[in-house]
């Protein structure tokens, strides 16, 4: 079999794995934020935070319990690691140095999980499984929770109220993230993931030396990092390492279990708008874009430069044989578009236009179709954008899901799509503009700038994979990229609840025969336009100096 049709056939498995988990999950999760029943063990988690589950809150108040919660999360994280040294079961790793540690609590309490160290030289097992690995699920629970008090924006009208945030973290957390984990974690363990307590071991002779491994939880941590788009691995090399993705089956289900909540979330906001058709537009919208990127990437890798490529069957630089170019093309489109960062290959060691590629993903939002509950909030505020565009071209005051657009909604979404790109090119400019973190980059030229611009890219979008060959464990890197991942993830997420807010206070706005059809295909071209152009706008100067120049040169 060619590596490219094997590489189409993993694509399709994967489509038809996809198709069939949409509907029963997306219905599951949005009988899960619907529901006004609460599971026991949900009770007595409620009675142990003090939090009443059934009081409403307005958005000021559902923000200041994501802000408070991801407050507490960090600082306990913060100090789990740097008392590490004196913790049992640490494997005889010392504490985490002060701005590693911040940049760790920052990374995964933002659901980034950048990593700027070798994991199986610096967590021990209480780390890695009761701090990063209890990170991986809340986090994602944030994200989702987030996404479904949007969404409420829109369903609800006449009142300032979109649920409880309390209700909703347990509630993803306990209905929707555990149960999949585990029944996750049990087919990697018999794909052969490793899942123990093991110590350090020392592995043979090794050119004239020996080699060290040691085990751990990965197989627990391995699904949720997936499930929950988080991204950190276990292992230095993530999901190329053997023990956390050892074989072609693996890596499909992994693939797989990046993909499955964000796209269901589309089903989920149909259900909870009473209109499942409007699910199906935003579906059909970051199922464009994720093929498209997809069938590009593929192209990009497996195209033929010149006898090296010849001989391998593509680009199978960086990327492991035991995935190929087609497993490892889908991988990387998966974990860019997403928020997840986990890697199976090298992305730095990509053609040119292929690291563009991973680039540019990220810095769509991450929508298509994006992190867990983020992606479903950014499409959500692109769509706002775009209908706010369509009406412009006729003339007539825009209209969403029986909601004005009006000048205070497109100031909020505005907001919203300005403080990522801030964030990149700034904090991208400063890191070329001073001697100092110029000093991290491996390569000179367009691949060395494209080292910065996707560090910085990778942390304001909260992905958390990296273009490599950067040495990021400094202080500038450490302390800036903390600080831009932080921002990245709450600064849009108070736009998005005080957008909801504003809508769910509206009037429902009936529908005329001027009201633009939003759940028709004219509609999703239009999305995907805007999205595209946005971006293109946005970041193409710098693209031009990094990625599309490297790949012109090649």
């Amino acid at each position: 079999m060619s590596p490219v049709l094997a590489g189409v056939l993993q694509l399709l498995a994967l489509i038809v794995a996809l198709g069939l988990a949409y509907r029963p999950l997306g219905d599951h999760m949005a009988r899960v934020y619907s529901s006004d029943k609460h599971l026991r063990v949900e009770k007595w988690i409620y009675k142990g935070i003090g939090a009443d589950p059934n009081t409403e809150m307005r958005w000021p108040a559902y923000l200041r319990g994501v802000l408070a919660f991801s407050a507490v999360s960090v600082l306990f994280l913060h100090l789990l690691q740097r008392v590490q040294g004196s913790l049992p079961g640490s494997l005889g790793f010392a504490s985490i140095d002060p701005d590693q540690a911040f940049n760790t609590a920052a990374s995964f309490v933002t659901n980034t999980n950048w990593q700027s160290y070798y994991g199986e030289q610096a967590m021990g097992h209480v780390v890695q499984t009761g701090g990063l690995a209890v990170q991986n699920f809340v986090s994602a629970a944030v994200g989702i929770a987030v996404a479904v008090a949007l969404v409420r924006g829109f369903a609800r009208s006449r009142t300032g109220e979109l649920g409880n945030f309390w209700a909703d973290l347990v509630r993803g957390v306990v209905r929707i993230l555990l149960p999949i984990s585990v029944i996750g974690a049990l087919v990697l363990v018999a794909c052969g993931v490793i899942q123990n307590f093991s110590g350090v071991h020392e592995v043979g002779q090794f050119m004239g030396g020996s080699q060290q491994w040691n085990g751990g939880a990965v197989a627990s941590q391995e699904v949720i990092k997936q499930l929950g788009t988080n991204g950190g691995g276990y292992f230095n090399a993530n999901s190329a390492h053997p023990f956390e993705n050892p074989n072609g089956i693996s890596n499909l289900f992994e693939i797989f279990l990046i993909l499955v909540i964000p796209f269901a979330l589309t089903r989920t906001f149909g259900r909870m708008v009473g209109s499942p058709k409007q699910g199906y537009a935003i579906l059909a919208t970051t199922a464009t874009i994720w093929l498209g990127f997809t069938a590009l990437m593929m192209w990009t890798e497996f195209h033929h430069g010149g006898p090296a490529f010849d001989l391998a069957g593509g680009a199978m630089e960086g990327k492991e044989t035991r995935f190929g170019i087609g497993g490892s093309s889908i991988f990387a489109v998966a974990t860019t578009l997403t928020s997840t960062g986990a890697v199976n290959s090298f992305h730095s060691s990509y053609t040119g236009f292929g690291g563009g590629i991973t680039m540019l993903g990220m810095q769509l939002g991450e929508i298509a179709p994006g992190g867990v509950g983020s992606g479903l909030y950014g499409m959500l505020i692109m769509a706002i954008i775009a209908v706010f565009i369509a009406g412009l071209m006729v003339g007539r005051t825009p209209e969403y899901l029986g909601k004005k657009i009006g000048t205070r909604e497109i100031k909020f979404a505005a907001c919203y799509i300005l403080v990522t790109p801030a964030l990149v090119l700034c904090f991208t400019a400063a890191a070329m503009a001073l001697d100092t973190p110029a000093h991290s980059m491996t390569n000179s030229g367009a691949h060395g700038f494209s080292e910065i611009l996707y560090a910085y890219t990778s942390g304001a979008n909260n992905n958390g994979s990296a273009f490599a060959g950067l040495n990021a464990d400094t202080q500038w890197f450490n302390s800036t990229i903390g600080i831009v991942m932080l921002l990245g993830r709450f600064l849009p997420m108070v736009f998005v609840l005080a957008l909801a807010g504003s809508l769910a206070e509206q009037h429902p706005v009936p529908e005329t025969a001027g009201t633009l059809r939003t759940e028709k295909p004219l509609f999703t071209g239009l999305l995907v336009g805007t999205i595209m152009i946005i971006t293109g706008l946005t970041y193409f100067p710098a693209l031009a100096l990094g990625p599309l120049a490297e790949g012109l040169a090649a």
